[in-house]
């Protein structure tokens, strides 16, 4: 009889993970389930697993915190409601190794057999560490961490920094202590000083391009910590820029007016995000290299919040070609239900199976049935009719805006063709056109997916035969960068997504018919959901953010059914709350 496992983390991003004999067969965050951004405690991730998959065996929670007690049964909020379902549910608490179970989650899925994993977070687990032979211990937060992991659960720690709000600096043999920002705080910090969220170092990394060096910016890294004159540390929430103590950086205005008005930017501003780039890239890399020599094994997986950050990975594989470098696509918080699950299975089974992820598309199958009673539903706001892969790509060659919706939900925050916004790329003002659409920021650049075996006529991709969950933002050719203005970036790099037909058939015929209209085998794809919003997970999701936008089409490549908007398009409302909940935000 299978045995499964469900794994948890409660913290933000939070998930679960559905583990049946090793297998991963089921993946959800659980704001795709509950439609609020980054949401933590996954109930409805839970109860979707047991409703679509049955019997858990046991149930794995990781998290950085002391987890919440129910009255009565004393339980966590998690094992109480598996338990109401199966009473004899085993359970295994291990919320005090975030970096454990992010590692955990990219070695599993690297592929390798060995391998050294380098963890670049912002803030793990709340640890104890002793300091001399007199026990006297410091305490702090994890920021980055080096192992050698081996099958079937071998993972021996390396080195690992921590990160506190007040203390003094401490390094010994296995690790580091300092009250300065780690790496990924200090980007944090930034992007809070750009006026994003303390997790929305994506916005930053975009900006980044439109920066240059600029000698009058402080230093902002004193070693491999960020600057005591510059960052302010907010352990375990985010960092803050210390425009006290440095007046120059002072903004004159509301750092989020120009998010939408390119006029407002500064250049302080833009040049800040372009060093916080640039300095950040190269300390993890010299991690990476660092760790490759003194250990020996050039098989090295990169996770962690930084882990997501496509310029610095395709920063690695060109000036490091030497290591065999593996960029964990679920590297977020998210992710590390994964890990768990997948290290108690190896470690209790002893199991060796290397299953490298060949693809995360994890999220939940629904039937037709489903689909089809949702369209019948809406009859009044849509029209449906029969349509063909052809048909498609005229429409977007024509620039029309499609959305896509078929098959399983992705795995992590980028969409790869199942729930993702198409247009063409060769419109000049696709850019701005499509983020208008989305509600998005004038600098934001779009990715674009490619048929695989296209991918280096178009772009280098530094020895790459393929990049199918759109982890690096690589160079466009030179002579294509005129063919492709929609998804090609300022810098002209693009965040690029390969696909061939066994990945996605359905998705793959499309750009193929796309590339017999116009000899270009890309197209354009951003993730299906409006500003500030959750990716859409169900049939219901998709067609609520059709009627709350401008958007007007909707493919159904499985039914080959395209959807058309009857109803008129979404005006923002303009009102004077601040927080009406009637309102589109963003």
């Amino acid at each position: 009889m299978s045995y499964q496992i469900l794994g948890v983390n409660p913290g933000h991003n939070g998930s679960v993970a559905l583990i049946r004999d090793g297998e991963l067969i089921y993946y959800a965050e659980e704001e795709r389930l509950s439609k609020v951004k980054y949401d933590g405690n996954p109930l409805k991730g839970i109860l979707e697993a047991i409703e679509s998959y049955g019997q858990i065996d046991e149930i794995v929670i990781a998290g950085t915190a002391e987890l919440p007690k129910m009255t009565w049964s004393g339980e966590d909020p998690y094992t109480t409601l598996v338990r109401k379902f199966y009473p004899n549910v085993k359970v295994t608490v291990i919320n005090n190794e975030h970096h454990l179970t992010h590692a955990a989650t990219a070695f599993y899925n690297s592929g390798f057999n060995k391998a050294v994993v380098v963890v670049v977070d912002g803030a793990g687990s709340f640890k104890r560490e002793k300091i001399d032979e007199q026990d006297n211990y410091i305490e702090g937060y994890e920021a980055e961490s080096i192992w050698i992991c081996e099958y079937p659960s071998k993972f021996s720690l390396v080195y690992k920094t921590y990160g506190q709000n007040i203390g003094v600096k401490v390094i010994t043999e296995k690790f580091e202590m300092d009250n300065a920002v780690n790496i990924t705080k200090a980007y944090e910090a930034v992007s809070h000083y750009l006026g994003f969220g303390f997790i929305e170092a994506g916005k930053t990394m975009g900006l980044s391009s439109y920066g240059k060096q600029d000698d009058t910016l402080p230093k902002l890294f004193v070693g491999n910590r960020g600057s005591k004159d510059v960052f302010v540390p907010s352990y375990p929430a985010g960092a803050f820029v210390d425009v006290i103590r440095l007046p120059q950086l002072r903004q004159q205005h509301d750092p989020k007016e120009w998010h939408y008005n390119q006029l407002k930017l500064s250049d302080i501003e833009k040049n800040l995000a372009f060093q916080i780039q640039q300095d950040s890239q190269k300390l993890v890399a010299g991690m990476i290299t660092r760790a490759v020599k003194s250990i020996g094994i050039n098989q090295v997986a990169l996770v962690g919040g930084y882990g997501l950050n496509c310029v610095a990975n395709y920063f690695f594989k060109k000036t490091l070609p030497e290591v065999e470098l593996y960029n964990e696509p679920v590297s977020h918080d998210g992710g590390t239900s994964i890990g768990a699950a997948k290290f108690i299975w190896h470690s209790q089974k002893e199991d060796m199976t290397i299953r490298k992820q060949e693809s995360i598309y994890y999220g939940k199958k629904y039937a037709n049935e489903i689909i089809t009673s949702a369209l019948e539903k809406n009859k009044d706001k849509i029209k449906f009719s029969k349509t063909t892969s052809a048909a498609i790509a005229k429409l977007i060659s024509n620039k029309n805006i499609v959305a896509i919706y078929q098959g399983k939900s992705e795995a992590g925050p980028r969409a790869l063709g199942n729930r993702s916004i198409l247009y063409d790329p060769r419109d000049e003002n696709g850019k701005n056109f499509v983020n208008q659409v989305k509600g998005r920021e004038w600098f934001r650049p779009f990715a674009g997916t490619v048929l695989e075996e296209h991918a280096n006529d178009w772009f280098d991709m530094a020895g790459m035969k393929e990049s199918p969950f759109m982890m690096y933002a690589v160079n466009v050719v030179c002579d294509k960068v005129k063919q492709i203005p929609a998804i090609t970036h300022v810098d002209e790099t693009c965040r690029v997504q390969t696909v061939n037909k066994t990945q996605n058939a359905k998705y793959y015929e499309l750009i193929v018919e796309f590339n017999k209209l116009t000899k270009v085998p890309i197209l354009l794809n951003t993730s299906f959901n409006l500003a500030g919003k959750p990716l859409v997970e169900t049939i219901d999701d998709a067609l609520n953010t059709l009627y709350m936008s401008k958007l007007k089409y909707l493919y159904l490549p499985e039914l080959e059914i395209l959807i058309t908007k009857t109803i008129p398009d979404f005006e923002k409302i303009v009102c004077e709350t601040t927080d009406c909940k009637n309102c589109e935000i963003e």
